[in-house]
């Protein structure tokens, strides 16, 4: 008997880290919610999504983008609510100013309802962190959370503010 459940337990361990090192998952059953086709690639590192007529950085904060391969390289940098709300001041990215941190609705907006692992259009954002993602929209009732959408699934949460999710900027054209 302990054999059995010491191979049971072995196999769930293996089961887990095996799924958390798969790639992008996704039902054909399910109807895409983030058609490639709803966004314009602006050939600078950015696209707009026609629908919300919002330009998004198609890197993460801390990724850079490669437009040979079409494809952001480098590691994502993980910020508390203060320094990610900070990361966009006076930044200026593909001759455009007033990039901010999204609101909880924005983000959402990019949300792959039909994918896990991430939970995003990878064609369009790609190498985008199977994690979560600052909004910024702060609680209405906790000063010290703030809401943040996880791209592994798709699902939203207030969070901590000292807390170190990601990133991913905004601006309208």
């Amino acid at each position: 008997m302990k054999k059995r459940f010491s191979q049971l337990m072995w196999a769930m361990v293996l089961g887990c880290l095996g799924f958390m090192a798969t790639a992008q998952t996704c039902l054909t059953t399910v109807t895409a919610t983030t058609q490639s086709d709803v966004f314009v690639d602006n050939e600078d590192g950015t696209v707009t999504d026609t629908s919300t007529g919002l330009t998004w950085m198609r890197c993460s904060v801390g990724q850079s983008w490669d437009g040979e391969n079409e494809l952001c390289v480098g590691e994502a940098s993980q910020l508390n609510w203060q320094q990610a709300l900070q990361s966009a001041y006076g930044l200026e990215f593909a001759g455009l100013k007033g990039w901010r941190v999204p609101n909880v609705k924005e983000l959402t907006s990019l949300v792959e309802r039909q994918c896990v692992h991430p939970a995003i259009n990878e064609e369009i954002f790609p190498n985008t962190p199977s994690d979560d993602f600052w909004s910024a929209t702060p609680s209405m009732l906790d000063t010290q959370r703030a809401w943040t959408v996880a791209f592994y699934n798709g699902s939203n949460a207030l969070k901590a503010k000292t807390l170190f999710p990601y990133v991913r900027l905004v601006t309208r054209r």
